[in-house]
């Protein structure tokens, strides 16, 4: 059986990305590259091509082509089509939470800031 499988739809179908068109934007924008070069969405996948991925936070995936999927399923069997080559993930220090400002204390039930307090806030953090 000698099946086609668009390279946008193998990535989607072995769940690299959620959505198909999320897929396609990211080989468009030079997210996905065949032994390091660019690809369209439309290349044909062949068994044992090596892809190199560019996912969020600098996180890069290599990946092995060793069956052809075209339809969505499980992780379990998307996970048998692949080989995954990525060098593993280092961790980062945690950095502080922008949400929290541990400077800016406002006292108990005075309410919601009014315009100034925000815009005065808003100068405090240089925005």
């Amino acid at each position: 059986m000698n099946k086609e499988v668009r390279l946008d739809t193998y990535l989607w179908a072995i769940r690299m990305y959620k959505s198909r068109s999320l897929t396609t934007d990211a080989i468009k924008n030079n997210k996905v590259k065949l032994n390091e070069e660019l690809v369209k969405p439309a290349h044909i996948v062949k068994i044992g091509e090596r892809y190199t991925l560019s996912m969020s936070q600098g996180v890069k995936k290599i990946i092995e082509v060793t069956g052809l999927i075209d339809k969505r399923q499980s992780f379990e069997i998307a996970k048998e089509n692949y080989i995954d080559h990525s060098p593993p993930i280092e961790k980062t220090e945690k950095l502080d939470s922008v949400f929290i400002m541990p400077n800016m204390k406002r006292d108990r039930g005075a309410g919601r800031p009014t315009k100034k307090d925000r815009r005065d806030m808003s100068d405090f953090r240089g925005e």
